[in-house]
């Protein structure tokens, strides 16, 4: 008999082969899984995605993260799976992380607190990082749809201050520009820009665009707008990070030149790295995720977050010296690898090994096995 490619491929994702099963896991108890090859970690996460409801996949390998996003939609297209990058920067970096990757880190940030995701998967390293808190997502996303009046003086205020910049021409995540009665943005976590028609006051047509060609595509009815930074730069933000960066560096804040770019509603270079100073309090991913979700631990968590721990107090130690850029401690960045697994206490848990993990279990239940 012959099959085609189709077939084949059917029958890969309806895997007629195997049969996954794991004990379902309870907060506390993680569930330990016995070494995994290739594909088939993906291909267990999807079946467990529908059994085990939202899940968060923590690898302790970057590449895993990107390659398990794509894995597991393949597995099961009808999966909603996002991954939350890193800023592919290093800690105390002197530069920001590109605007593409803001603009996912958003997307994926915002769909977790949206419950609106099937699996989220999340580099260990990414998961270390202290994040702005859930209700400043809420508060800086707006929403407007064709028909309704728009105050133009207004919406270019509320856009500045959500960080998007002024451009001749949008071509990127985080930008608009305003040309007579008509408004070109690029929201956040969108694929297109959008170009708003007005009448009057009046929001007439919405459509999409092309970044090439600049010219519109099709109709759409409303438009989700969010923040274009990971932190506000409202004047109750900078009036915030003022007394923050007061309490927490030592010297006269006068003379520093992060902190007079700030009072100027000027964002710097690497200001990601003082993330913490615009808040009255963080966040950690473990804030986004639905309760009761199921998280995943692949491969050597803790050697991982070790490695990171060692190279981060590392570049701090060698860093600190530079007057213009005073740095904040580790501990006010980043979660410790204690903090992390306390936090993932609170959640049903399973350890899934790869065949490189050090130390993985190569004996007991397997949850690949003949169907």
């Amino acid at each position: 008999m012959r099959v085609g490619c189709a077939g084949i491929i059917a029958l890969l994702r309806k895997s007629c082969f195997v049969s996954i099963s794991v004990p379902r896991p309870r907060p506390g108890k993680p569930t330990r899984v016995a070494p995994l090859v290739a594909s088939s970690d993906a291909l267990a996460i999807a079946r467990w995605a529908a059994t085990l409801g939202p899940i968060a996949v923590f690898t302790a390998d970057a590449p895993d993260s990107q390659r398990l996003l794509e894995e597991i939609a393949w597995f099961d297209p009808a999966l909603r799976v996002h991954h939350l990058p890193d800023w592919e920067t290093l800690p105390y970096d002197a530069f920001s992380p590109h605007q593409d990757l803001i603009s996912e880190r958003l997307e994926t940030l915002w769909q977790l607190s949206q419950g609106a995701l099937d699996v989220v998967t999340i580099p260990l390293t990414t998961a270390l990082y202290r994040l702005a808190p859930p209700e400043f997502l809420a508060g800086y996303t707006f929403f407007f749809k064709r028909g309704e009046t728009l105050d133009v003086d207004r919406f270019r205020q509320r856009l500045a201050f959500a960080g998007y910049a002024h451009v001749s021409q949008v071509v990127s995540p985080g930008e608009f520009s305003f040309r007579g009665g008509v408004i070109d943005l690029f929201p956040m976590g969108s694929s297109l820009p959008y170009r708003l028609d007005l009448f009057d006051d009046t929001i007439e047509t919405i459509r999409t665009f092309d970044v090439d060609s600049q010219r519109s595509i099709y109709p759409v009815q409303d438009v989700r707008l969010l923040p274009a930074r990971e932190f506000p730069l409202d004047d109750a933000a900078i009036t915030r990070f003022r007394q923050n960066f007061r309490a927490s560096i030592e010297g006269d804040p006068s003379k520093r030149r992060l902190y007079k770019d700030i009072s100027n509603r000027v964002a710097p270079a690497g200001i990601e790295y003082y993330l913490p100073l615009f808040f009255d309090r963080t966040a950690t991913v473990f804030d986004y995720l639905v309760p009761g979700s199921t998280l995943i631990v692949h491969g050597d968590a803790q050697g991982a977050a070790t490695r990171f721990w060692h190279d981060t107090r590392a570049r701090h130690q060698l860093l600190r010296g530079d007057p213009d850029r005073p740095l904040l401690p580790p501990e006010q960045l980043f979660l410790s690898a204690e903090q992390f697994f306390i936090a993932t206490r609170e959640h049903p848990r399973i350890d899934l090994h790869t065949a490189e993990t050090p130390g993985a279990p190569g004996a007991g239940p397997h949850p690949m096995q003949p169907a």
